[in-house]
């Protein structure tokens, strides 16, 4: 019986997932209760079958306490900022979670369980604990900022196609599932835009600019800094082409972040643009 630990897992914690978006509180001033919630997924699906070892619990557990107890250790500072985000960026970059996370069912990638926990604890972390953060992790863009963000898509995309084409990415599906789209839309949109945008525009470029006192400065480190996080896309390293169009992309996503102040409206910049090349472009 795997189906069932590996589904409650899942639900526990795209349950967690949910806390920052509208309560980071609950858990920020629990920081018992939140290193233990990191480890309760993993739990729940590794015992039973049998995919469960104490040096990954050990990880998770180390893993989880350095990052709640960050800001409540360490004066907030530039350093302490750069430092804090540079640990789950190298976390995802090496693919750690995919040798922690072992997936007892052919296919499904568990890791995903700690993607998640990671973006959720961070994103507490910062909230909660840090604060003074004016970027909001949440999920539903109203309609002003679902204009703005269609409006900076379009507005990339003539951009988009030529870099695509110039750099030899412009390899469309034989027979696009497009009505796979929606829900691919909306699994980027909650998860993999709000994620990134928020880390990248809503701290990251928003922290260069106080730092720097230039806004250009912020959008240009920013945008190169989330190209090169996607040069091991695809299992190539390094993925020079993909992560210059992924530069492109988070260049737009800035500029429309630095008009808006809103991590809501860059993320439906990101969320179309990812999903229309997965749904039409060959990796």
């Amino acid at each position: 019986m795997v189906a069932l630990p590996a589904a409650a897992a899942f639900l526990i914690e795209f349950s967690f997932y949910l806390v920052p978006g509208f309560h980071a509180e609950w858990l920020s001033d629990r920081p018992v209760l939140l290193v233990a919630s990191c480890l309760v997924p993993y739990l729940v699906y590794s015992v039973p079958t049998g995919e469960y070892h104490g040096a990954a619990l050990v990880f998770l557990f180390a893993v989880s306490a350095l990052l709640t107890f960050w800001y409540k250790a360490i004066p907030r500072s530039a350093v302490a900022d750069v430092l804090f985000l540079a640990i789950p960026a190298s976390l995802l970059l090496a693919k750690v979670f995919d040798r922690v996370y072992l997936s007892p069912i052919p296919k499904v990638p568990f890791s995903t369980l700690g993607h998640l926990m990671l973006i959720r604890l961070c994103a507490i972390a910062v909230l909660g604990m840090r604060g003074g953060v004016k970027a909001e992790f949440r999920f539903l863009p109203n309609r002003r900022e679902i204009v703005e963000g269609v409006k900076w898509f379009g507005m990339m995309l003539p951009v988009v196609v030529a870099t695509l084409w110039l750099t030899g990415l412009w390899n469309l599906k034989p027979h696009p599932n497009v009505l796979a789209g929606v829900p691919q839309f909306f699994g980027i949109l909650w998860v993999v835009a709000l994620s990134e945008e928020f880390f990248f525009r809503g701290l990251l470029q928003q922290w260069l600019e106080d730092w720097t006192g230039s806004a250009v400065a912020a959008l240009a480190v920013a945008s190169v800094l989330f190209g090169s996080v996607h040069l091991g896309f695809a299992h190539i390293f390094p993925n020079w082409r993909f992560a210059l169009s992924a530069g492109v992309l988070g260049l737009f996503c800035g500029l429309c972040w630095r008009q808006t102040r809103s991590v809501q409206a860059s993320m439906v910049t990101h969320a179309i643009g990812a999903t229309l090349y997965r749904v039409f472009f060959q990796s």
